[in-house]
């Protein structure tokens, strides 16, 4: 185990994150998904974790092993099109993680969704959380409309507040 990702993790609080991501953070994102989702038939969902439980950290798992059980426990796969995208992050490893359900991965670059992860964490390293993850969700967004273009009659599904 790496002791200083444990202490990292030890030392992260719920208290920090709602710093990071006020109510109001929380709802700007909302609303941005929510206007953003007009444009595409796919689907984004955003979670941000302060911190993994001791369990998760003795069996080493990283922030992308922890985005794969939340991607499945949030159902992003299940889109008519296979075109679920899941944003991730974990503030106690500083990572931001982007799963993409099969259909639009098959269309996407992994290369492009790292480089939405790193602008992201390029922001939150400067503390502007909000900024960061508006801007992660504007980049999906595109590469949903540009895979996945919006029109009428589209099937939706109620989006769950974003959880901490």
């Amino acid at each position: 185990m790496d002791l200083a990702r444990f202490g990292r993790h030890v030392l992260m609080s719920p208290l920090q994150a709602r710093r990071a991501f006020p109510s109001s953070t929380l709802d700007a994102l909302q609303a941005r998904i929510a206007l953003c989702e007009k444009e595409h038939r796919g689907e984004i969902r955003f979670v941000v974790e302060a911190e993994l439980d001791t369990g998760r950290l003795w069996r080493e798992v990283d922030s992308r092993g922890r985005a794969r059980e939340v991607f499945a426990q949030q159902g992003v796969w299940n889109t008519a099109e296979n075109n679920g995208v899941l944003i991730y992050v974990l503030l106690a490893d500083r990572r931001v993680e982007i799963l993409a359900d099969r259909g639009i991965a098959a269309r996407v670059d992994a290369g492009e969704w790292e480089k939405v992860c790193r602008m992201m964490e390029t922001h939150f390293r400067e503390r502007r959380f909000e900024a960061g993850a508006l801007a992660g969700i504007d980049a999906v967004g595109e590469l949903l409309k540009r895979h996945f273009p919006g029109g009428p009659g589209r099937p939706r599904r109620p989006s769950p507040r974003h959880r901490r």
